[in-house]
């Protein structure tokens, strides 16, 4: 079987005299497919250029036809334009045409309103597919330039959902966000439905149904951890309260970045509780700040390190779990395939390491207010959002900040990093993790500076009073 494909000019009066001598001999000869295209005259020159190039051919005038042979891979022969199609067609079928010149000059103009009609019809199809609308707080921040590409790659949501982000700053930064829009723009990604900027705060999260909150730049300077913890309110406030007005009401709400990020997440389920459950921070950076640390000790690749667990305040006191770590594709005397894996614990002989050097060097690396890399934050977010969506990888553990509900025995109504897994479009937290128990002492270390934190910040308490245990700011289990 044979298929011709019949391309030309809308408003071509040859195209018109081909395209109704194929659809007679379609009619009739069982054996006889055809495909057609059309484009506007203004188009059609360069259109018919990138063809010919694509497939090394010389053609020059409207229509072109050539012929796709469906039993050899569909390769496209060239057969010529309409003069060679009418011999084709006296030659093989003893078929002609008899179309008049004023009929083909009529049918020309009709085929030209006919794709034009389609092309509005296609638009207005696509204006009623709403895009995923994604909002970005303190766009100017480096990790909102290293998160845009890996968004508008469809790695994230997939190349089947379309997207529109909003960059949300103040004014200050307006002209940074324009230049930024338009280095979006130039990715020409094919799920970028849009892309703006608002800078406008009564506008904020209109009709969001992702929001991604960055750490914010502050110009007020402050002296004190209190007024620090403090200066967090009023944002979070503004941002509950637009999110509650403006947002879509399924919106997700992800709160990267290195600063206060369990406070400014309880914060926000205070002051936008009608989506409370759908708000969670961000844990997979200092997971893997972890996981490159102990690759570079075992001289191996960080992603073959998996079930890290992060416990507690992503951005202060928690506590590095390494009882359920597993090392993949180990290169030792024992090796097995791509799935055998060996516990960490089994591969480190030095526990010393593990207990000052390894904690020394990711208290200092997630130290609070001390910034991830722009590479890091973004793929942490981008990871965290993709696992929301379409679930993390079977079998493995993720930490993700959420509100407690009681599990593992932490307090309720605060922000703990906790592990869990995604599917279904939600998380589920591991509760029946075996061998996974914390001692009282770390528990009400890393509690209680979550505790003290929001009641500082809601100024229920006057001054922040960090526990003293003895303990390091970081533990690691081993």
């Amino acid at each position: 079987m044979a298929k011709f494909v019949i391309a030309g000019r809308a408003d071509c009066p040859y195209y018109a005299k081909t395209e109704l001598l194929a659809d007679y001999l379609q009619k009739n000869l069982p054996d006889f497919r055809i495909h057609k295209i059309t484009q506007r005259p203004e188009v059609w020159e360069d259109w018919l250029k990138d063809v010919c190039e694509k497939n090394k051919w010389s053609h020059k005038n409207s229509p072109i036809i050539w012929r796709e042979l469906l039993d050899r891979g569909g390769k496209g022969l060239l057969l010529g334009g309409y003069n060679e199609f009418l011999e084709h067609a006296q030659l093989y079928y003893d078929v002609t045409s008899s179309m008049t010149t004023e009929l083909m000059m009529v049918i020309a103009q009709e085929n030209l309103g006919a794709h034009i009609q389609k092309e509005q019809e296609e638009e207005g199809l696509k204006t009623c597919i709403n895009p995923l609308q994604v909002w970005i707080t303190s766009a100017s921040a480096p990790a909102c330039y290293n998160l845009i590409p890996i968004l508008t790659s469809g790695e994230v949501f997939g190349m089947h959902t379309e997207i529109s982000i909003t960059l949300f700053d103040n004014k200050q930064a307006e002209e940074y966000l324009k230049s930024l829009v338009m280095e979006t723009q130039d990715l020409a990604s094919p799920v970028l439905r849009s892309v703006s900027i608002c800078t406008k705060v009564e506008e904020a999260f209109c009709q969001a149904h992702i929001i991604v909150v960055l750490d914010d730049s502050t110009d007020k300077e402050v002296f004190t951890l209190e007024d620090c913890l403090r200066s967090r309110v009023p944002l979070c406030r503004l941002y509950g309260y637009l999110i509650e007005k403006n947002a879509h009401e399924s919106v997700r709400v992800i709160v990267g970045g290195k600063t206060f990020v369990n406070l400014k997440t309880v914060l926000l389920m205070r002051y936008a509780p009608r989506i409370a459950h759908n708000i969670i921070a961000v844990a997979l950076g200092v997971e893997g700040e972890a996981k490159a640390i102990l690759a570079r000790k075992l001289k191996t690749t960080p992603s073959y390190i998996k079930d890290v667990i992060i416990w507690g305040n992503i951005s202060g006191n928690n506590y590095v779990d390494l009882r359920k770590t597993r090392v993949y594709r180990y290169e030792s005397a024992i090796w097995g395939p791509l799935h055998y894996s060996r516990p960490l614990l089994n591969l480190i002989f030095d526990s010393e390491w593990i207990k000052r050097e390894f904690v020394a060097t990711l208290k200092n690396l997630t130290a609070t207010g001390r910034q991830f890399g722009g590479i890091l934050a973004a793929h942490s977010i981008a990871t965290t959002l993709k696992y929301w969506y379409h679930g993390s990888p079977p079998g493995e553990i993720v930490s993700l900040g959420i509100l407690s509900e009681g599990q593992f025995g932490i307090p309720k109504g605060i922000v703990f990093s906790m592990p869990v897994k995604f599917e279904n479009g939600t998380w589920v937290v591991l509760t029946d993790l075996k061998d996974t128990e914390i001692s009282e002492q770390i528990m009400t270390r890393m509690t209680s500076d979550l505790i003290q934190e929001k009641l500082v910040a809601l100024g229920d308490k006057i001054h922040f009073q960090p526990y003293q245990s003895g303990f390091e700011g970081k533990t690691v289990e081993s």
